[in-house]
């Protein structure tokens, strides 16, 4: 008997994905990773940009507030490098505020503490008075204390009236604001006005001057003519 071959089809079947996905072409990303770089490079470079401003208008600020507050220590400082006064009398003193052997006093002024005052032989309006001050590389005398305005009575002369660094700025009419003349803010606890003083709006400008004897300060027409007083912070060598 002769056996019969039978031949079958066989076929073999990749086994079906497991569901997940397939990894995206390399190209793609690629260009997403460079988005992402540079949207953060925009967010980073914005964000300093903005500090940097912050920064910028924080400075400018400050310096316009130091400026107005040290404007006059800088002018003071400067009369103390460029010495218009010929003649010095000076007291040598263990210690200094400027870490020197010798404070000084231009010749005929008066020390006291840090500062030298000049009482004026001649007499002057306010402005003027002023501006003899400055150009001597001081200004009008402004009082901080009690005991400054006591040492510097001590000096004066009864039958004369003395201008002082104090006026009023007021613009409208029926106000008073009074201001020194190196912006030192004026401190009601610490004036010295006679009994009934200031008491006309009209007269802006403030002297010293003795009633009865007792000396005090007395708001005066700016046009005048007074003896004044300077002061200007002592010279160190």
């Amino acid at each position: 008997m002769t056996s019969e071959v039978t031949y079958a089809e066989v076929k073999f079947n990749k086994p079906k994905s497991s569901g997940t996905k397939s990894e995206p072409p390399a190209a793609f990303k690629e260009t997403n990773l460079h988005q992402s770089g540079h949207s953060f490079s925009k967010l980073l470079l914005t964000s300093l940009l903005i500090l940097l401003l912050l920064l910028a208008i924080s400075f400018l600020i400050a310096f316009i507030f130091f400026f107005q507050k040290c404007s006059y220590v800088q002018k003071e400082e400067k009369a103390t490098r460029e010495l218009t006064h010929t003649e010095l009398e000076c007291v040598k003193e263990s210690s200094t505020p400027e870490g020197k052997d010798w404070s000084c006093c231009p010749k005929s002024w008066e020390p006291f503490n840090s500062n030298c005052y000049f009482i004026s032989n001649g007499a002057n309006t306010w402005n003027d008075s002023e501006k003899e001050c400055l150009r001597m590389n001081a200004h009008l005398l402004v009082i901080n204390t009690k005991a400054e305005q006591d040492f510097i009575t001590r000096k004066l002369k009864t039958h004369f009236a003395y201008y002082v660094g104090l006026s009023d700025r007021t613009l409208a009419v029926g106000e008073r604001h009074w201001q020194w003349v190196d912006q030192t803010p004026y401190n009601e606890s610490a004036t010295f006005w006679h009994r009934g003083e200031p008491n006309n709006p009209n007269e802006r400008c403030v002297m010293l001057n003795a009633l009865s004897r007792k000396w005090g300060w007395n708001d005066s027409p700016c046009n005048e003519f007074h003896k004044f007083i300077c002061k200007m912070m002592k010279i160190y060598l």
